[in-house]
């Protein structure tokens, strides 16, 4: 007896980087692009910082919930229609954030994109997890190629929006909408012509061998990172602008910190591979606040594009140590259970972070102090990381 002729299983690293188109969708375009359209929308909706910072609140809501119930969704739909399906919500969600200026139905459209995003970045991140770990030599260096999708959304809004927002003038957010929403669509037609699947099932055995209390001071510094990342994510082009950056320096500001994502890989490839409890995130977490406080010392042109490359080598690879220190300390039955876990630690922190820091610049006035705070939260979470020691997959 022969099993009937099937497709032949893809590369892994080209199966893993199709996966991680869905965070390019979800994360890379459908969160951070927002970032770029602030400044004009709020000036043309009339919007408070608070208002504007609540953009992304919600969007970290949706995307909290997201991770709530993709363990279950997996479960229910499989693998590849958890990480389509919730691709494709991102899809439509950017194409509302085109039709409507409404204050209510952009808030709608920016909960979906976060639904849709935790359902393709908790089902691609386990997935890809499990394909790295056929290639045990390269797993690190493989599963680094996922955590680069959002770069490669970061790089293209970024050569996109600035230049779409000077050619048209003030007002034209919702044009760059529309050619973010195009774009999205072609980057998840390949998510569809690839197969994917795993055989890796759900138990209640497997939720239930997941404790909170060994990783608690860890899920703290991930927590913090959420808070704390989101807010340089959210104003750092309002503070470029602010600073007489025109489209060209928006643009390549922002294209910096994409660009970064592609040395990652590299880059802390050995800082991933050390299974020391939490100390791998506590390195890169600290590279990361650092890159956040440089904008404190200087706004020169050159010293902002320091802070946006140190920022960024160490922002994508935040969320790849958390899931090598799941991959070294769980069995894979629990992975996904793990990972939504940390997601939802992360998801908190970024759920409250942008509107509590729209919140001080409109108090204060200035958003120096909302990123000085930015980067102090982030150095605390680097100093919980560290206090994290192996839980090992008893």
């Amino acid at each position: 007896m022969h099993a009937p002729d099937r497709p032949p299983n893809p590369h892994p690293a080209r199966l893993i980087l199709t996966l991680s188109l869905a965070a390019t969708v979800g994360l890379g375009i459908g969160r951070f692009a927002y970032a770029l359209v602030l400044p004009d929308m709020r000036e043309d909706l009339g919007w408070s910082y608070s208002a504007a910072g609540f953009m992304n609140t919600i969007n970290a809501v949706g995307y909290l919930v997201g991770a709530l119930v993709a363990s279950r969704l997996i479960q229910r739909v499989g693998w590849a229609a958890a990480i389509r399906g919730g691709t494709l919500a991102c899809v439509a969600a950017l194409a509302t954030c085109a039709l409507s200026g409404n204050f209510v139905a952009l808030s709608l459209a920016r909960l979906v994109l976060g639904l849709g995003a935790a359902a393709g970045f908790v089902a691609g991140g386990a997935l890809a997890a499990t394909v790295a770990q056929s290639r045990p030599e390269r797993a690190n260096f493989l599963l680094s190629l996922f955590y680069a999708g959002p770069g490669i959304g970061i790089l293209a809004s970024g050569l996109i929006a600035p230049f779409t927002l000077q050619y048209f003038g003030p007002g034209s957010w919702w044009i760059v909408w529309w050619a973010l929403t195009l774009l999205s669509v072609a980057m998840t037609i390949p998510l569809f012509l690839i197969r994917i699947e795993s055989n890796v099932r759900f138990s209640e055995g497997g939720h239930a061998s997941f404790a909170i209390l060994p990783v608690l001071i860890y899920l703290a510094g991930y927590f913090l990172f959420g808070a704390g990342y989101i807010a340089y994510m959210t104003f750092m082009i309002a503070y470029v602008r602010d600073g007489g950056g025109g489209a060209a320096a928006q643009a390549a500001f922002w294209s910096l910190i994409g660009l970064s994502a592609f040395i990652t890989p590299w880059a802390w490839r050995g800082v991933l591979a050390l299974d020391r409890g939490g100390l791998a995130t506590a390195i890169i977490l600290g590279t990361n606040a650092l890159g956040a406080a440089l904008p404190m010392l200087g706004h020169s042109p050159a010293w902002l594009a320091v802070s946006a490359v140190v920022f960024g080598v160490a922002f994508f690879a935040v969320v790849g140590s958390t899931t090598a220190f799941v991959r070294f300390n769980y069995p894979p039955q629990v992975w996904p259970t793990a990972i939504a876990a940390m997601t939802i630690s992360f998801g908190v922190g970024q759920t409250l972070g942008p509107i509590v820091v729209g919140a001080i610049t409109d108090a204060l006035g200035s958003l120096s102090y909302a990123l000085n705070v930015s980067a102090a939260l982030l150095a605390l979470g680097a100093v919980a990381a560290l206090c994290q020691r192996k839980v090992g997959k008893a």
